[in-house]
């Protein structure tokens, strides 16, 4: 099985032909089995907030690429994947690409910094959905949730459950979808 995914992640990152398109089976044949694709579909605008108050929507995101990341502290899968999202953001992130997690329900402010802290989280800003209103509307029935977000600020693909975000098959997944 290894050697079927470091041939797939091999396969998938010589062949220039595939740029600008993502390869969905590669994905999951490379280990995200559980990414689902889905039509293209806008995402809410609905606002969540951070620590210091301020006010965010997905439509601050637009011109990139999110992984947009619903989590909770309680959530023992968020937290054994929360690093590799960290991972993925520290390498990839910039002007295309943005790791969004989003701290959704009860999670009280020292949890969530105990918790960065412990797990060495740091590239990711906290952002929050304390009433779940931006995870209902995205029809977020329990965690993690991953949704792959597109440029025009369309959902195409989403994950229910954990993954390691911070392997070849992810890397190469945003790879595809920021390339022009």
């Amino acid at each position: 099985m290894r050697w079927l995914v470091l041939y797939t992640a091999l396969g998938i990152g010589a062949n220039a032909a595939l740029a600008g398109e993502i390869d969905w089976q590669a994905a999951h044949d490379g280990g995200l089995a559980k990414l689902a694709r889905t039509e293209p579909t806008p995402v809410p605008e609905t606002p969540f907030t951070d620590p210091e108050g301020g006010t965010h929507s997905l439509a601050d995101y637009r011109g990139k690429v999110v992984l947009l990341n619903f989590w909770a502290t309680w959530c023992a899968p968020c937290r054994e994947e929360m690093p590799s999202l960290d991972a993925l953001q520290a390498e990839l992130g910039g002007d295309d690409f943005q790791v969004v997690a989003i701290a959704a329900g009860h999670n009280p402010p020292a949890a969530i910094q105990k918790f960065l802290t412990e797990a060495e989280i740091a590239n990711l800003p906290v952002r929050l959905d304390p009433r779940q209103g931006l995870a209902r509307e995205m029809g977020v029935m329990g965690m993690p949730v991953t949704v792959l977000i597109d440029r025009d600020g369309n959902e195409i693909a989403r994950l229910i459950g954990g993954a390691d975000w911070a392997s070849e098959a992810s890397k190469t997944l945003i790879r595809q979808a920021t390339a022009p």
